[in-house]
């Protein structure tokens, strides 16, 4: 894990992004906190926690609140979301800010799916 990037990454992402904290997990990684607020006015708290091989391999995001419904689409087994299929993750060209402007997205769709009664996903999607 290449943490000085990371460092950097959050530094960034903190000029970005109103509400961005970075906080060490028990594993020994970094998990970072953030809040977004969704043009419906809804704000979600996310939690972005770094793989041991970063950035060879994505970020994980979960949203923490407010719970999503257990149905939603577009997430994995896990419950993570998927913000971007892996198959497009390039450790050279994207990092932090870009998860979390992925996430912003994914919550914005997340919203149109509620306002649908949960039955229409706007955009296309890739099976994975």
């Amino acid at each position: 894990m290449d943490l000085a990037r990371i460092h950097r990454e959050v530094a960034v992402a903190q000029q970005n992004f109103a509400y961005v904290e970075c906080h060490p997990t028990p594993a020994g990684s970094l998990q970072i906190l953030t809040a977004l607020q969704t043009t419906q006015n809804r704000l979600y708290t996310l939690a972005i926690t770094f793989p041991e091989n970063y950035p060879n391999s994505m970020p994980t995001v979960t949203v923490r609140k407010p719970e999503l419904l257990s149905h939603a689409p577009h997430r994995y087994k896990a419950g993570n979301i998927c913000y971007l299929h892996p198959s497009m993750w390039n450790p050279g060209r994207h990092s932090l800010t870009l998860v979390i402007a992925r996430s912003a997205k994914w919550l914005g769709k997340y919203d149109v799916w509620l306002a649908s009664g949960g039955t229409k996903w706007p955009g296309a999607s890739i099976a994975h």
